[in-house]
């Protein structure tokens, strides 16, 4: 019995320091690429900047849109709040038009005035509360360079938003709404004209893992929008990118980034992939 909580003990160990040794290594890369590398491909790859979950989204978003024959394309934020989110957005899609000549518009959609007091117990009253994340809207809009600020009730704003913007197509959206209702209502973005959106689309969803007061669920909050927006229709879908999960050394934001499928979309079987990819037999 010794031997064998001996053994347990060494194979722990030995599991923590493999994964430390690799998480150590990752950051000296991460350091390494922030302070040599000015190219901003590299920094990205290596998640040597700030919020590279925004940066992965609005990367591949402008990638897929090229692809498409998109010469521009808007990037969406719910849930906006000190405004931080936003002008991370900004410096990313700055970066990301330049390295592929792209134009990109950036809208922010909040209340401006916190979150609102919580529906019932699907929006997490016991985590989160009425005034949480209020906005000062005239200094954030003297901060912002290029993203426009959508600010009202969501439900309202997005009924409104194209009619208003005429944007174009929407190619990623961050997700950061806290509540079930206000998710759920944001989800109305999908139902606007196919032509003013991609037939995939990058989302990021902050609320999706927590910790041990959240404990996030897919009964409540930003899951439960998803599964239920999932089971009401059959043409439109929300999925994680499993890929991100197939990666050997995982980095949080994996497991928060998603993407919408429109499969009714026009575009959606156009072909994106490497011509003629064929495979060779090597001989014996």
């Amino acid at each position: 019995m010794k031997i064998k909580r001996k053994a347990q003990k060494i194979l722990r160990n030995s599991v923590k320091q493999l994964y430390s040794t690799a998480s150590i290594r990752r950051s000296l890369i991460r350091f390494a690429v922030a302070r040599l590398s000015g190219d901003y491909r590299a920094r990205l790859y290596a998640e040597a900047l700030e919020r590279p979950h925004y940066g992965y989204c609005v990367y591949n978003a402008a990638l897929l849109a090229k692809k498409l024959g998109h010469k521009r394309i808007s990037i969406l934020e719910f849930g906006v709040a000190g405004g931080e989110g936003l002008r991370s957005l900004e410096y990313h899609a700055t970066q990301v038009s330049r390295l592929l000549s792209i134009e990109i518009e950036l809208y922010g959609f909040d209340t401006g005035t916190g979150l609102p007091d919580p529906v019932d117990y699907r929006d997490l009253p016991y985590h989160w509360q009425e005034g949480f994340f209020r906005m000062d809207v005239e200094k954030l809009k003297g901060s912002l360079k290029r993203a426009k600020l959508v600010v009202g009730d969501i439900a309202d704003t997005v009924k409104t938003f194209t009619a208003t913007y005429n944007p174009a197509p929407i190619a990623a959206i961050m997700f950061d709404l806290d509540f079930y209702s206000s998710t759920t209502a944001s989800f109305e973005i999908f139902n606007i004209p196919r032509s003013y959106y991609l037939p995939r689309v990058f989302c990021y969803f902050d609320d999706v893992l927590g910790g041990n007061v959240e404990l996030y669920n897919s009964y409540t909050g930003v899951l439960l929008a998803i599964k239920e927006f999932n089971e009401g229709r059959d043409e439109k879908k929300i999925d994680r990118a499993h890929y991100l999960l197939a990666k050997p050394l995982q980095s949080k934001w994996y497991r928060q980034i998603y993407v919408f499928h429109d499969f009714a979309h026009e575009s959606y079987n156009s072909f994106i992939g490497k011509r003629n990819p064929q495979l060779s037999l090597k001989p014996v």
